[in-house]
Order: structure tokens, then C-alpha cells, then sequence
């Protein structure tokens, strides 16, 4: 098992959770992402698996948005997140400010997903701009 691999896992023990297959292969090959993303020229950041623990503590995350995972966003004040409450956990994005799970703007099913259609789509801001998976 390589580092990264290890880093992983430990990542997994601690939120309590197993990470999507697609997030894992992410993680293990790419590591991290943080650029802008043409033609949609939307900034798109995944952290590393290193900084998972400091980003999901940081401003009480956690406790605000229990089954949560963040694991990047958009640079700024959006936060790229996975919803663990539910079985298969899609990626929603929230506000730094948001107080709960009521403000969140479904993007997509799975990384895979997000990572096939945000050159064209970027971010969805609302849910009008939701389109059938």
C-alpha cells in the first residue's frame, strides 16, 4: 500500500466514512486540483487528502453540516461537499456562511460527474439550473 493510499484510509477512519471509489482513484493518482476550468472559466479546488482534516474543522464545519465532507470548492467562499448523509453521496456546494444543510446547491452525483460536465457547466448557483442526472 503506497503513502497516498495510507493517507487515505486515515482520512476515512477519521470522518468515519468510505470515500467514494471515483474521490479514492482522484486522491491516489491527482492527488489535488486548484485552477480554472475552460470554456466554463469557473475556478475549480479539490484539496489533498493532507488537508481534509484542517479544511472540515476550520469555522466548525463538522457540527454545522453533520454527515459532511468537504474536500475543495470554488476558491472563494464556496465549499465543494460531499453529503454523507445519504447512501451514495452526491457533492453540494455551500456557502462558508451557510448555518445548515437547507442552503445547498446540489452539483453533481459523484466526482466523475462533476469533473465530466464543469468545463462546459462550471458551478450551478441555484437549483434552476439542475438538469436530470
Amino acid at each position: 500500500m503506497s503513502s497516498k493510499d495510507d493517507a487515505i484510509t486515515q482520512a476515512e477512519r477519521h470522518f468515519g466514512v468510505r470515500f467514494p471509489e471515483d474521490y479514492r482513484r482522484f486522491l491516489a493518482t491527482q492527488g489535488s486540483m486548484s485552477r480554472f476550468v475552460p470554456p466554463a472559466d469557473d475556478f475549480l479546488m479539490i484539496n489533498d487528502v493532507a488537508e481534509l482534516v484542517d479544511v472540515n474543522e476550520a469555522g466548525e464545519f463538522q457540527q454545522r453540516f453533520p454527515g459532511s465532507l468537504a474536500i475543495g470548492g470554488d476558491g472563494s467562499r464556496e465549499i465543494l461537499t460531499y453529503d454523507f448523509r445519504q447512501e451514495l453521496p452526491p457533492l453540494v456546494l455551500l456557502d462558508v456562511s451557510a448555518q445548515d444543510w437547507s442552503s445547498a446547491i446540489h452539483q453533481a452525483v459523484s466526482l466523475s460527474a462533476l469533473l465530466q460536465q464543469f468545463p462546459e457547466s462550471g458551478w450551478k448557483w441555484d437549483d434552476s439550473e439542475l438538469s436530470s442526472p
